[in-house]
């Protein structure tokens, strides 16, 4: 048995890396097979994820666009659409600013590939990324659409945007290792977009995790030598046992029946700047689950530090 602080890891570094190698990465973490990552890897992955419809995966990557239409029409069109988790605002009566995930671009061309904005959209993004795309549009492609433009913006770009439309528009992921509990609390802002290791796959009982289970020290419990923390160690240490004797003849999807919220998990987050804003505001809170707080409170100083204008007022509440 394993016993860890909780802790997080803010992903800047995934902002520098391709789409393809971004998802990867990320969907690894729910099979904890990020060993298996190599410099050809991203392609089989995410082919046989969205075979599969996994499409979570997908959610784990953002695009923001301009899109520039001769006629208002054209973009009304796409609002009339009701399209699901994009972020839309209109800079002139002729121009979008468009965020959104992989999947919502896919599942955008799936529900409304008849709108003719849309087409001009999935056209532009099976150019530029048709790893993506080429499983749901015709081989021939999608012939581009007269009078509309579509444009890319880099994340430099994004980050030059009016504050409002920033922290909208403006995506950060966030790799927590912390227990169940809190995970399970995390997974309530639907908003956002989570990735979490999977008991039902991960097999704690092999030599890639020790042959043991690994658990979240709680906060609850500071004295080692106190009785309280003593008897958790002992719930847990009968746990582990009893977990790894069901592996015997169970999988781990039915061993993990007895695995307690104490135990460590991993999840990321992806969100916009607005929605990490709303998660701060309820979970750095006096109110707020304590072992939520413990991992909140220090990242809302780092969220602060990168981004002060976003984030700044709440570390001074």
């Amino acid at each position: 048995m394993i016993v860890i602080p909780p802790s997080y890891e803010i992903l800047n570094d995934l902002d520098q890396q391709s789409l393809a190698l971004r998802i990867e990465a990320c969907g690894r973490l729910c099979y904890k097979s990020e060993d298996k990552i190599t410099d050809e890897s991203a392609p089989v992955f995410i082919r046989n994820i969205l075979k599969h419809g996994h499409n979570s995966v997908a959610e784990m990557a953002v695009v923001t666009l301009e899109v520039v239409v001769e006629k208002e029409s054209l973009a009304v069109q796409l609002f009339k659409g009701l399209p699901r988790y994009l972020n839309i605002d209109m800079l002139e009566k002729n121009i979008l600013l468009i965020t959104a995930s992989v999947r919502a671009f896919r599942e955008l061309y799936l529900e409304h590939g008849n709108l003719k904005i849309v087409k001009a959209i999935t056209a532009f993004l099976l150019r530029r990324h048709p790893l993506f795309f080429e499983d749901i549009t015709p081989e021939r492609g999608i012939v581009p659409q007269s009078g509309i433009m579509v444009k890319k913006l880099y994340l430099s770009e994004v980050e030059n945007l009016p504050s409002h439309l920033f922290a909208r528009h403006r995506y950060l992921a966030v790799k927590f290792t912390v227990n169940r509990a809190v995970t399970h609390e995390m997974v309530r802002h639907r908003p956002c977009t989570f990735l979490q290791e999977s008991q039902r796959y991960c097999r704690y009982g092999t030599d890639k995790f020790g042959n043991q289970v690994t658990f979240i020290k709680p906060l609850f419990y500071d004295d080692e030598e106190g009785d309280e923390y003593k008897l958790w160690v002992q719930a847990m240490e009968e746990t582990e046992r009893l977990y790894l004797k069901l592996l015997e003849t169970s999988t781990p999807q039915a061993a993990r029946t007895v695995l307690p919220n104490s135990c460590k998990t991993e999840l990321i987050v992806y969100a916009n700047l607005m929605q990490w804003v709303h998660m701060f505001k309820l979970r750095v809170a006096k109110g707020a689950d304590p072992s939520m707080r413990e991992v909140m409170i220090p990242l809302l100083a780092d969220f602060a530090e990168q981004f002060p204008e976003v984030f700044g007022a709440l570390v001074s509440e």
